[in-house]
C-alpha cells in the first residue's frame, strides 16, 4: 500500500534541489518564518493561497501543492459510511422522500432503511430489488418506473391484508349488473367497495406518487384472489367508472394473473395495439354509456352538443351526464367543453373504501 507523505516533504525537497534555505524561502514569499517551518514539519497544511504564493516561487502550476495537500487529506480521513452508494443507489431509483412522507418507510436517516426496503419489496436483499439489482438481470417489471412499482408494491402490500368473500367470474358478472345501477348519481359510489368485496376482488384505493401517473392497476395475489386499485388520479365521475370497469374486465378475461397490469395514461383508444387493452377499454366504453345510443347521439347532434341535449341523453340512458360527457371528449378530442359536467368523485369513494394517501397511511400488521 503506498503511503501519501505531507506535502511538507515535497517541500522540503524542492528546497533543496533549489539549494535554498528556508530563510531564503521566507524572504522569497515574504511571510513569516513559522509559516514556512511548520509546513516542512508536517505541523500544518498548505492553503490555496499558499499552494498559489510556492507555485510562483517554483515555478509550478498554482495547484500543484494544493493538489498534494487534498491526496495527503483525503489518505488521512476517515472511510465513508458504506450505505451512502446504497442510499444514492437506491434514491437515484424509488421516490424515496415521498415515500417517507406517506408513511410507508420510516425516515430515511434510520439505520434499518435498507431493511425497510427489502421488507417493503418482501427481497432478503437489497440487489434483489427490482432495478437495483446490480447484474441487471431481466424481470416483468422492466418497463416500469421506480415510482409505479413503488406504487404497485404498497398496493400489494395492503391488499394482502384484505379478507373478502371467495371469488368467482358469475360473481363479478352479477356485480357489474349492481354497479351498472350506481351510474346516474355521484354518491351512489359509495357502495362500491362493498360490492366488489361480495364478488370476491380486493378493491382499495392508493393515491398516485406524484409523477407516477397510474390510473389503475389488475393483478392476482393467487390464482382466486383479484385485486384492483384505482389512484383518483382524476377526480371525476368519467374518470372513475371508465378505469374501475376497465379493470373489471381484465380480471374477468384473466389478465394480469403473470405480472400485474399497470394502466398509465389511459385514452380509452379501441384502437389500442395492445389486445387486452382494447378489449377492456371496448367493455369500459359500453359500461359508461352504451356505444350503440351514443354513436346514434353523436350523429344525430353533431357538431353541436348542447348541455340540455347532453342532459336529456343520459337521463334517457339512466347514467349520469358527465359520463356521456367525457365520452364525448374521447370522440371529439374537444376537452374544453362540458366540464361542469364531469363531477368530483373522491370524497364519496374514500368514505367507504379502503384508502391510502391524501393524509391517511393505512396500518401495515
Amino acid at each position: 500500500m503506498n503511503i501519501i507523505e505531507h506535502p511538507g516533504i515535497r517541500l522540503r525537497e524542492m528546497l533543496g534541489k533549489n539549494e535554498w534555505l528556508q530563510t531564503d524561502l521566507v524572504f522569497i514569499l515574504g511571510c513569516q518564518p513559522k509559516s514556512v517551518n511548520q509546513i516542512i514539519n508536517g505541523k500544518q497544511g498548505i492553503t490555496p493561497t499558499m499552494s498559489k504564493m510556492l507555485g510562483d516561487a517554483f515555478g509550478v502550476s498554482s495547484s500543484y501543492f494544493s493538489e498534494l495537500q487534498i491526496e495527503y487529506d483525503l489518505a488521512r480521513s476517515e472511510d465513508p459510511d458504506a450505505s451512502i452508494k446504497s442510499r444514492a443507489k437506491i434514491v437515484s431509483h424509488y421516490p424515496i422522500r415521498e415515500m417517507i412522507k406517506r408513511g410507508w418507510i420510516q425516515n430515511e436517516h434510520a439505520d434499518d432503511l435498507e431493511s425497510q426496503l427489502c421488507r417493503f419489496f418482501k427481497t432478503n436483499t437489497l440487489d434483489s430489488i427490482p432495478h437495483l439489482d446490480h447484474n441487471a438481470k431481466k424481470t416483468s417489471y422492466d418497463e416500469v418506473s421506480g415510482k409505479q412499482l413503488a406504487w404497485l408494491f404498497r398496493v400489494k402490500q395492503i391488499a394482502s391484508e384484505m379478507l373478502v368473500d371467495s371469488y368467482s367470474n358469475t360473481k363479478l358478472e352479477n356485480a357489474i349488473d349492481q354497479l351498472s345501477s350506481l351510474r346516474e348519481e355521484p354518491e351512489e359510489i359509495r357502495h362500491v367497495a362493498k360490492i366488489l368485496s361480495k364478488a370476491g376482488v380486493r378493491f382499495l384505493v392508493v393515491e398516485g406518487l406524484p409523477g407516477g401517473k397510474i390510473d389503475g392497476v389488475c393483478f392476482w395475489l393467487d390464482a382466486r384472489s383479484p385485486v384492483i386499485s384505482l389512484t383518483l388520479r382524476f377526480d371525476r365521475i368519467d374518470n372513475f367508472w371508465f378505469v374501475l370497469r376497465h379493470e373489471i374486465a381484465h380480471v374477468l378475461h384473466g389478465h394480469g394473473k403473470l405480472s400485474a397490469i399497470i394502466d398509465s395514461d389511459m385514452d380509452g383508444s379501441i384502437n389500442d395495439t395492445d389486445e387486452q387493452e382494447r378489449i377492456a377499454n371496448i367493455e369500459a366504453a359500453e359500461f359508461c354509456v352504451p356505444q350503440k345510443d351514443m354513436k346514434s347521439f353523436y350523429i344525430r347532434k353533431k357538431p353541436l352538443f348542447s348541455d340540455r341535449d347532453i342532459c336529456a341523453f343520459s337521463k334517457r340512458i339512466h347514467v349520469h351526464p358527465g359520463l356521456v360527457a367525457g365520452q364525448l371528449h374521447r370522440l371529439t378530442e374537444q376537452y374544453q367543453y362540458h366540464r361542469k359536467h364531469l363531477t368530483k368523485i373522491r370524497n364519496f369513494v374514500l368514505s367507504t373504501t379502503i384508502a391510502d394517501g391524501w393524509g391517511n397511511t393505512v396500518p401495515i400488521g
